[in-house]
């Protein structure tokens, strides 16, 4: 069965304990950098599951705060094994054959604050054509989604140049255009001013606008969502 005969698309969603999460994001976000992290995921959640080929998300956490913030999303939410990244894609997407044996298992990365459903949905459509593909990164070093087709082996290989690893082991690189929300990961205050440039989901906004706010010029140079960042409200969570 191919990813495009099948019922649709479960995506597996990693996102770390909170006090390990966007620590690069710490000279920006200051005491809300886990607030921060929390409004990405949910965001980035949000979306995902707005997209008409995805069935369902799967997010695999071990902290309590998340889970429940995901859960309220509308992820189905798992513990991690707390054993890295790839374990815990891999705890991810067993539980997603679980509860879905025939569609397809994609790995989606947690930061995409300005994810819209209808790139995303491009980005899955593509993916149909392939047993086992990835999409890279805004800078073409790291890897923002991996997935297989139902049946195929599941062996993510994230973190550093994720980009060369998909490639050795035979994954597909997937070539979309217009697909800018699904490639743009957050990691630092650069990436985040970016982002909200693209559009970004309301909570993520909401948190930028507080992390502004609260700054010691109000926002107005150098703040996440100071001025001339061209942020639209909610622009990420649909189109």
């Amino acid at each position: 069965m191919s990813a495009s005969e099948s019922s649709g698309w479960t995506l597996v969603v990693p996102v770390k304990t909170l006090v390990a999460a966007k620590t690069r994001l710490s000279a920006a976000a200051g005491p809300h950098r886990a607030a921060l992290a929390v409004a990405i995921a949910c965001d980035t959640v949000e979306a995902a599951l707005s997209c008409a080929l995805v069935a369902r998300v799967v997010v695999v956490t071990g902290d309590p705060v998340a889970a429940k913030a995901l859960g309220e999303v509308g992820a189905h939410v798992v513990g991690d094994p707390e054993a890295g990244l790839n374990a815990a894609l891999r705890h991810g997407a067993l539980e997603a054959v679980r509860l879905a044996p025939g569609d397809a298992v994609g790995a989606l990365q947690a930061d995409l604050p300005a994810l819209r459903p209808a790139e995303l949905a491009r980005v899955l459509a593509a993916a149909a054509e392939f047993d086992q593909m990835f999409l890279p990164d805004a800078a073409e070093i790291g890897t923002t989604f991996y997935g297989v087709r139902p049946g195929v082996p599941f062996t993510p290989g994230f973190g550093g140049e994720s980009r060369e690893r998909h490639l050795r082991r035979g994954a597909k690189e997937l070539f979309v255009e217009g697909v800018e929300s699904v490639r743009h990961d957050v990691d630092t205050p650069d990436d985040l001013r970016l982002a909200l440039t693209l559009g970004v989901g309301p909570r993520t906004l909401a948190t930028a606008e507080r992390i502004a706010a609260s700054s010691p010029d109000g926002g107005r140079r150098s703040g996440p969502a100071g001025s001339g960042s061209g942020a639209g409200a909610g622009a990420g969570a649909g189109e």
